[in-house]
């Protein structure tokens, strides 16, 4: 049964009436359907299926497919069912409940859309009963009917090539994709308001990030944070506090108004890593211990893959469990409206995390606002630095965003060079210590780091607000400030631990023994430097390499020694490889360590930059973009493979190796620009890189080519480049030009 809602029966009417537009067109074509989280969209869809059979004017049949990803087929499918189990409108079905093998007159077959997402499955390939989708969905147009296909949470589904394939194979008349992020363009689209959906209190007003920290962590003095806990808690222990006592706020102000409500909150663990302990036991001993919350006494749920405890009933208002601890795998599609507060503990690092998760906490749980503002706020507590709220892709935390290529682009046809990987250089050795001991030399790491650092702290969000969770992509935090938190010794350890495994990212694989290669050479730099002083790895050690003073400088050192330790054991292995025509790709897709900047003239559309970009990159951009008139535009060049521009060059010690320019800029008299962005010491040590650009420029200029470039710095408000055969570098940039 639909609730009487204004913007849900809008959004029926206008499926309807669009779908019956479509149908009688030729060609398959797309609705997209965008509904924010809370909104009801499954209920919506039920109720549109149920609309479009009955009472036709036409002897039109229909048959339904219905694809979801993970296990959300299954929800969508036990939702539906009773939703029809008064009017018996449609049935609901599985694989192996359809008869004569076709989809019958008001029948809706349930997917798991990664389960056909694959050519070999069950599902797909020919069988000796007949018993596979094409013959199925031919079988179903044979007897008439028209096929509409539902895709659930499209923003998972249809974005691979697999699935499109699938798509035309399904052949539906028309395609519904359902999501509060859609990512396709359709041939028609229906929209539900997130205004309109809280102005109908469906959900939550608002999401605020850690409320009252400022008044629980106070600053006393200049060098020393008091702060108001109880005993030696560590910052878990000290967010889970808050979490908790929120919760109990909470269930006093509905028990003030006599509603039988007992909030729930979520604490969301995170993804075990390599060479990590379970976080799990941790957290349930910290909640016996300090707060009497345990699976024995009703209190405590556990909703994991390995474990599942006190969930019967869990979602109903007054169930006696307080508190549930899951993964990331309940997020999609798992309903329950008590849910007001979620405590995240993942990856003790900055989080991107997704409407999904955010999601459990928005909806209310009497539809219908109280007097009491809190009541209508989630709450997220975390002792994450930085928070944003991304879509999910693909099943995965990361999501995946796209750029290409602008349609007035014309080719450039650019002579380019590409490495040959191995895959014996996605691990570390022993020698990596050696090659790290290396370039904290050449790159002057004990004459920058400051030694004098007294503590290991991080700045967390208090008072944070979240104002739209569909918006992709936005920062959490419209209102609020931040407050510092000093690590405990255990903290530190994990941090530096993964510290240590973040850092071998992307080229090499965070595996157990590679990340204690990276220890290994951090700890050896304190005592073969400073024996006297560091005569083993101790936290003292550990909070230097962590400290904001520092730590830049110990990531720039291990980012030179990968260079170096994949130079060194691919020395007689590697074989650059030759792309005569190269152009700038037709498309890129970026992780979410990006994010969008509007920046015209660049070639790939939209332009996304590194979320802590350099310096000289990101000014790079805005004097390219704004200031720099001549520019036709504009491409931020990748860091490897054949897809980028690279350009060979002959190291000190002789090794031929391809330089990936950062920066291809096209300006309106037909130049083109090849220009690398450095800053004092990289410029310094530029020297061979540079001069095989300047050799490549004068090479292809040969060829007819119209290029020109080379290292670019800035001074003084102006950016210079220096173009010479010969590289010569001097702070005063003599004899460099000016990139006017």
């Amino acid at each position: 049964m639909m609730r009487d809602s204004v913007y849900q029966d809008k959004a029926v009417r206008e499926l309807c009436e669009k779908t019956n537009r479509l149908i009688e067109l030729e060609g398959s074509k797309t609705i997209v359907f965008k509904a924010p989280t809370g909104s009801g969209k499954t209920v919506m869809m039920a109720e549109y299926l149920k609309k479009l059979v009955e009472h036709r004017e036409d002897s039109r049949s229909f048959a339904f497919l219905w694809a979801a990803p993970r296990h959300l087929h299954i929800q969508s499918q036990e939702k539906l069912e009773k939703h029809y189990s008064d009017s018996k409108s449609l049935r609901c079905l599985s694989f192996e409940d359809l008869i004569d093998r076709q989809i019958g007159d008001k029948e809706i077959l349930f997917l798991n859309w990664e389960s056909i997402n694959k050519k070999d499955n069950i599902y797909i390939r020919e069988n000796e009963q007949d018993m596979n989708l094409s013959v199925i969905l031919q079988n179903t147009r044979d007897a008439g009917r028209t096929i509409v296909l539902v895709i659930d949470e499209s923003h998972f589904a249809s974005k691979t090539e697999t699935s499109r394939e699938l798509i035309a194979m399904f052949e539906p008349k028309v395609t519904i994709e359902v999501s509060a992020t859609p990512n396709m363009q359709g041939d028609e689209s229906v929209t539900v308001y997130r205004e309109d959906v809280i102005k109908e209190e469906m959900i939550k007003k608002q999401i605020v990030i850690n409320p009252g920290f400022r008044n629980e962590i106070t600053k006393q003095t200049s060098d020393t944070l008091f702060i108001k806990s109880m005993g030696e808690e560590s910052t878990d222990e000290f967010v889970l506090r808050l979490a908790i006592e929120k919760r109990e706020e909470l269930a006093k102000s509905f028990q003030e108004i006599g509603v039988k409500i007992n909030p729930l909150l979520l604490i969301q663990l995170p993804d075990k890593q390599h060479g990590e302990s379970d976080f799990k036991d941790d957290v349930v001993k910290i909640l016996e211990k300090n707060h009497k919350i345990t699976i024995k006494n009703g209190k405590l749920a556990i909703y994991l893959s390995e474990d599942k405890v006190n969930l019967e009933n869990i979602t109903r208002n007054d169930n006696e469990v307080e508190v549930m601890i899951f993964k990331q795998a309940i997020a999609l599609g798992w309903d329950c409206p008590r849910a007001s507060i979620l405590a995240l503990f993942r990856d003790w690092k900055s989080l991107q995390f997704s409407t999904q998760t955010v999601g459990r906490i928005l909806r209310m749980p009497e539809l219908k606002y109280y007097d009491n503002d809190e009541l209508n706020t989630g709450f997220v507590f975390t002792s994450l630095q930085d928070l944003s709220i991304i879509e999910d892709l693909a099943g995965s935390y990361l999501t995946i965003q796209y750029a290409s290529r602008r349609k007035d682009y014309k080719p450039i046809q650019l002579y380019s060079v590409y490495p040959k990987r191995h895959r014996e250089e996605t691990r570390l050795s022993s020698g990596f210590i050696k090659i790290f001991l290396q370039a904290a030399d050449e790159l002057r790491l004990m004459s920058r780091i400051n030694l004098k650092v007294k503590d290991a702290r991080i700045n967390i969000l208090s008072d944070g607000l979240i104002s739209d969770l569909d918006k992709h992509p936005s920062q959490v935090s419209e209102s609020g400030e931040y407050i510092e938190r000093r690590q405990t010794i255990l903290e530190i350890q994990k941090l530096f631990e993964n510290f240590a495994r973040e850092s071998l990212a992307p080229q090499f694989f965070p595996e157990v023994r590679s990340i204690g290669r990276v220890r290994e050479s951090i700890q050896r730099f304190f005592t073969t430097k400073y024996a006297k002083d560091f005569p083993n790895m101790s936290t003292r050690a550990q909070i230097i390499v962590l400290h904001e003073d520092n730590k830049q400088y110990f990531i720039d050192v291990i980012n030179k020694a990968k260079e170096l330790y994949i130079e060194d054991v691919g020395k007689g292995k590697k074989k650059l490889e030759v792309k005569e025509n190269w152009e700038i790709p037709f498309s890129r897709n970026y992780n979410n360590r990006f994010v969008e900047v509007k920046y015209k003239k660049s070639i790939l559309q939209p332009f996304f930059e590194l979320k802590d970009v350099k310096k000289p990159e990101k000014d790079f951009a805005e004097f390219l973009n704004n200031k720099l008139a001549n520019v036709e535009w504009f491409c931020k060049n990748g860091e490897s493979d054949a897809t980028s521009l690279a350009v060979k060059y002959t190291d000190k010690d002789g090794v031929l190796k391809p330089f990936f320019v950062d920066w291809i800029v096209k300006f309106k008299d037909g130049k083109i620009g090849l220009f690398d962005t450095k800053e004092g010491i990289t410029a310094e040590t530029a020297k061979y890189k540079a001069e095989g650009l300047a050799a490549y420029i004068k090479e292809e200029n040969k060829k007819g080519k119209k290029l020109f470039g080379g290292i670019v710095v800035p001074k003084d408000k102006s950016w210079r480049f220096n173009d010479s055969e010969k590289y010569d570098y001097s702070p005063d940039l003599k004899g460099w030009k000016f990139l006017e």
